[in-house]
């Protein structure tokens, strides 16, 4: 009795599943029966096939993401596999000093004119639309006419009820035995038919693989030229200021020595202090480089250390000792120090939560806050420098902060510990 009650349910199941995979297979199917229902109801005229022509070749185009993007959904939904949509994305439009705007392709004297042509170019470019489109062209064959079978099934076995005879009895009870048979199963070519026509094809994603190294080694430069102007500015204002200074004085005291003993006395105090305090901006400089603790004893203890200087009452959790490369452990410190600096700042928050921890081959750290919330990355803002930075080692960067907050950044980086 369970095992029969298991197939009746995995019919059921599989029954209604055929039936939605059915009617979205034969969304653009129906366009073109539509178009050509109206052809004939107009007839007469030998030139009036071009309006519905016209008319079914625009659903098609207008149909073919959103239908695709649905079969994507119902195989993520039904058999867990996730079809990367690969869908190209609008870079920034910008405002050049002629004041026409630059969409990545043309130049436009609006904005919305700028996007607008944006936005068709990277529709009619994109490799992902021509699958659509290839995938609304077969899958009424690849997967509408096997889906089919459980509804005609059913619909024969209706039809042969109803008729008094003999012969038509027997036909619908072969109807019903057929639909309740391929039930289960009728529905499961949509991963599969949907997986080899959606998926992009290893030349498209090492195409695409190439761009998005090419971006990332184009913002590392960026970044890196930065963060060298920063160094530089620091040791000019800073300790090579003072270390100027400290010259000067201890040339003066040399020369006041004799004449006047006191004054060199006390100008060599002051030096005693502007060379202190050279130091300590120096040691401060090679921390915001490369902080001591970070190099010597890993990514925990050193944001345990940044826990401890903090304003906020910051608690952490590592739920192992993790020894990674120093570059990603670089990277993971400074976006946690952005973060908290952040929440600081920005968010007014009170108390912060630190989480590290190694899930499968990823180091994930999650920063949460109780701030005000708001946060978003805006171009050209800091969190998107640390997304960069992240991109850089195939990372990512998660923002979740509703107004009122809470705010939790969650930071995921593929490496091996040791």
């Amino acid at each position: 009795m369970r095992q029969l009650g298991s197939w009746v349910a995995s019919a059921c199941v599989g029954f209604g599943r055929a039936c939605v995979a059915l009617v979205v297979a034969m969304l653009v199917p129906a366009v073109w029966a539509a178009a050509v229902g109206l052809w004939l109801w107009w007839g007469g005229n030998p030139w009036s096939w071009i309006a519905p022509f016209v008319w079914a070749s625009i659903g098609t185009l207008v149909l073919a993401r959103p239908v695709c993007r649905m079969v994507r959904s119902l195989v993520a939904r039904w058999t867990g596999t996730v079809i990367p949509a690969g869908y190209r994305q609008a870079g920034p439009v910008t405002r050049l000093s002629t004041g026409y705007w630059w969409n990545g392709y043309s130049y436009s004297r609006t904005s919305r004119d700028a996007r607008k042509d944006q936005r068709m170019r990277l529709w009619w470019g994109d490799p992902a639309t021509w699958r659509d489109l290839r995938f609304t062209v077969l899958a009424p064959v690849a997967v509408g006419v096997v889906a089919a079978v459980p509804p005609a099934g059913v619909a024969g076995a209706v039809l042969g009820f109803a008729q008094p005879t003999l012969a038509a009895r027997v036909f619908g009870v072969l109807c019903a035995a057929v639909a309740v048979g391929s039930a289960p199963y009728a529905w499961r070519l949509v991963g599969p038919v949907a997986g080899r026509l959606l998926r992009a094809s290893p030349a498209m994603v090492l195409t695409d693989r190439v761009a998005e190294l090419t971006a990332q080694r184009a913002d590392t430069t960026v970044a890196q030229a930065a963060e060298i102007r920063r160094i530089e500015r620091d040791l000019h204002d800073g300790a090579q200021a003072r270390l100027v200074a400290l010259g000067l004085s201890l040339v003066i005291a040399e020369k006041v020595l004799d004449a006047d003993p006191e004054q060199a006395k006390a100008m060599l105090r002051e030096a005693r202090a502007g060379a202190a305090t050279s130091l300590t901006e120096l040691r401060e400089l090679v921390r915001g480089i490369s902080p001591p603790v970070l190099t010597e004893r890993g990514l925990v203890d050193a944001v345990r250390s940044l826990a401890l200087d903090s304003p906020l009452d910051v608690a952490v959790s590592a739920d192992l000792e993790l020894r990674l490369d120093p570059p990603i452990e670089a990277a993971l410190y400074f976006g946690i120090t952005e973060l908290v600096t952040n929440a600081v700042k920005h968010a007014e928050a009170t108390t912060a939560r630190i989480s590290i921890a190694l899930v499968d081959t990823d180091i994930v750290v999650d920063v949460e806050d109780d701030g005000r919330g708001g946060a978003d990355v805006l171009a050209g803002g800091g969190l998107a420098g640390l997304r960069r930075r992240l991109a850089a080692f195939d990372g990512t960067l998660e923002i979740t902060s509703p107004a009122g907050g809470p705010t939790n950044a969650r930071m995921a980086v593929p490496c091996e510990s040791s």
